[in-house]
């Protein structure tokens, strides 16, 4: 049995089925099981009972309006590989008993494929398009709790906190950018409880993996597209420039060196580019031409700690300020001690969170910083790009 895994292989599901509902109402009910529940079941249910729900009566689903929906599904970047998701999932031979359910980041089931008789069973549960399977909406549940849990999560039966899931297992996998580490959304597995197969985690796993594989192969293709259709634009601009993409993304750099990504651009803010200072982005089809707005190509920032942080950038003429976390904060201070050296996402993990078990998030929040500061924060490792000078200002004590 993996870490995530409800069962393993010989396991009789009916009579483990069972001993889990026991197991689930002894404990709701206050007394003491013949089993205890997994960790990771123990600490979920704990969160859900801190908020209140009640496993006897269902939590409100609440589908998002239709029109709400879709553009969610636009705007989700897993719209590009659902369908190759779906033939993964669909290629095993039980695939008729389950259903492969994609949410976004926030737990909104995006799209659900699978066989019309567990979709009706599904969408008696509420398990549909547009509902919101968190933790706080339905109680303990694969998807939200492997969102909670920023991991991978199997349930199976009564380790569900609601009583109307026992009938059902479920097993989900975070996607995540490969690009980033983001959070994408979750890929769920789920049908009835006494159709589970330990092989399942496996194919959810390899559907996820293949899935950000793909996704990376699509961001390539696209900056591919931009800088061929850019060359003409930027041969004729002359002089140093960055074409990139609506995100920031770099497709190509003429007379500067190249840089993975930038501040996302917009046309009313100048950014600030190490090796190009102040710019003004320009508009092209499906992206921008980003080129000094003046000659001096060095970046001053002042980073203003406190209990509202805030970042001030000045290469020429007036500086701009961005409003920061404390979070984004402490990234940008713990990098300013590392210097010239940098430091590893497990470095990162330490300094932020005490433990080197949180990569995956340390890489998130820069990649969300790096959306407005840019070039600022350079990566592998994450350092204070070269042609920057950043001041930390530590807030002056009370009294």
């Amino acid at each position: 049995m993996t870490d995530y895994s409800a069962i393993s292989a010989g396991t009789d599901l009916t009579r483990y089925a069972h001993e889990l509902v026991r197991m689930h109402d002894a404990l709701i009910g206050g007394s003491r099981p013949a089993m205890q529940p997994r960790p990771l079941v123990e600490r979920s249910w704990q969160r859900v009972m801190q908020l209140g729900l009640v496993p006897d009566r269902p939590g409100a689903r609440d589908p998002l309006p239709i029109e709400a929906l879709e553009r969610r599904r636009r705007e989700s970047p897993l719209r590009l590989v659902i369908d190759d998701l779906e033939r993964v999932v669909s290629s095993v031979a039980d695939a008729s008993h389950f259903l492969m359910v994609v949410t976004d980041g926030d737990g909104v089931i995006l799209w659900r494929k699978g066989a019309p008789a567990v979709r009706r069973r599904a969408d008696e549960l509420g398990f549909c398009d547009g509902a919101r399977w968190t933790e706080e909406a339905v109680g303990t549940n694969a998807i939200g709790t492997a969102l909670a849990e920023a991991s991978p999560v199997q349930l199976f039966s009564g380790e569900h906190f609601e009583q109307a899931q026992h009938p059902w297992y479920c097993t989900a996998f975070p996607i995540h950018d490969p690009r980033t580490g983001e959070l994408l959304g979750i890929v769920d597995i789920s049908g009835p409880a006494l159709t589970l197969h330990p092989a399942i985690g496996a194919l959810v796993e390899t559907a996820v993996l293949l899935a950000e594989s793909l996704l990376h192969r699509h961001h390539a293709a696209s900056l591919e597209r931009l800088r061929q259709a850019a060359e003409p634009v930027v041969a004729a601009a002359g002089g140093p420039a960055l074409v990139v993409d609506d995100a920031g993304w770099v497709a190509h750099s003429l007379g500067v060196s190249t840089r993975d990504r930038i501040a996302v651009p917009s046309a009313d803010r100048p950014l600030a580019v190490p090796g190009l200072g102040l710019c003004l982005p320009e508009r092209l089809d499906h992206g921008w031409l980003v080129r000094p707005s003046g000659g001096d190509r060095g970046v001053e920032a002042r980073l203003e700690l406190g209990d509202s942080p805030v970042v001030e950038v000045r290469s020429e003429g007036e500086p701009w300020r961005i409003a920061l976390s404390p979070r984004r904060a402490q990234i940008l201070r713990e990098l300013t001690r590392a210097g010239r050296e940098g430091m590893t996402a497990q470095q990162l993990s330490v300094a932020l969170f005490g433990d080197g078990e949180h990569t995956v998030a340390a890489r998130a929040e820069v990649s969300r910083m790096r959306r407005s500061l840019g070039a600022i924060v350079a990566g592998s490792p994450y350092r204070i790009a070269e042609g920057v000078r950043l001041t930390v200002i530590e807030p002056h004590p009370a009294g």
